[in-house]
C-alpha cells in the first residue's frame, strides 16, 4: 500500500504520484507548464539548503534531505503527466540520465572500444571535465550558436559563464574591458576573472553577499 513504508522507496514514491494524479483534483489537473513555478521555487529551496550546509548550520543536513526530496517529487510529478499522455515515464527519464552517465565517463566505464581512460590511467579532475566536454560538443554538434541550448532564464553570471565557455571552446577571440564605462561589460570582464581563476561566479556572489547578512 503506497505510503506504508513497505515497498522500495523509489517505487513507492511512482505509486503515490501515480495515486495523487487520480484521486487529487488539483494535482490532477497539473501540467508540465503550470508546473514550472514549483520546480524552479523547489530548485532555489535546495540551493539555500546547500549553502546552510557549507555553512555549517544546525540542521542543515536534515533540510538539504527534504528540499531534494520536493525536487524528487517534481521530476516524478512531470513524469506521471507525461507518461499519462503516452510520451515517456520516470523509467525512460533514469534510463537516459543512466546511459548519458556512462557515455560522458569513459574513463569510468570505458568508451566504444571499451578501453578505460587513456591507456587505463586514471585521470585527473580536469581532464575528466575536458573529456566530458568534448563528448558533448561531439553530441551537440548540430548547435550553430555559443548561446544555442543555455537557457536564457540562467541567473545573468551562470548564463555569461557558460556562454563564455562556449564562445572559448569554439576559438573565439573575447576581447573584455574591465574599465568600460559600459557596467555590463564591466561585470562580464569580472565572469572571464573568475573562470580564468577557476572560480564560479555565480557561488562567489552568493558567498559575498551571504557574509553580510
Amino acid at each position: 500500500m503506497p505510503g506504508d513504508g513497505s515497498a522500495e522507496p523509489l517505487l513507492e514514491l511512482r505509486a503515490v504520484m501515480a495515486r495523487l494524479r487520480a484521486e487529487c483534483p488539483w494535482k490532477a489537473e497539473q501540467t508540465h507548464r503550470s508546473l514550472v513555478r514549483y520546480l524552479l521555487e523547489e530548485t532555489h529551496e535546495t540551493i539555500e539548503a546547500v549553502d546552510r550546509l557549507a555553512a555549517g548550520e544546525p540542521g542543515a543536513v536534515e533540510h538539504l534531505r527534504e528540499e531534494l526530496g520536493d525536487l524528487l517529487l517534481q521530476v516524478y510529478f512531470h513524469a506521471a503527466v507525461a507518461a499519462e499522455a503516452g510520451g515517456f515515464d520516470i523509467d525512460d527519464v533514469a534510463r537516459g540520465i543512466t546511459d548519458k552517465m556512462v557515455r560522458r565517463n569513459p574513463h569510468v566505464f570505458g568508451d566504444e572500444t571499451g578501453q578505460v581512460g587513456q591507456a587505463g590511467q586514471v585521470q585527473d579532475a580536469a581532464a575528466v571535465n575536458e573529456r566530458w566536454q568534448q563528448i558533448k560538443a561531439a553530441e551537440k554538434a548540430h548547435r550553430t550558436t555559443p548561446d544555442e541550448g543555455v537557457p536564457p532564464g540562467l541567473p545573468a553570471l551562470l548564463y555569461a559563464d557558460k556562454v563564455l565557455d562556449r564562445l572559448h571552446r569554439a576559438g573565439r577571440e573575447v576581447d573584455l574591458d574591465p574599465a568600460s564605462a559600459d557596467l555590463g561589460e564591466r561585470l562580464l570582464a569580472l565572469v572571464e576573472e573568475a573562470r580564468a581563476d577557476g572560480l564560479d561566479p555565480e557561488q562567489a556572489l552568493r558567498d559575498a553577499v551571504r557574509r553580510r547578512t
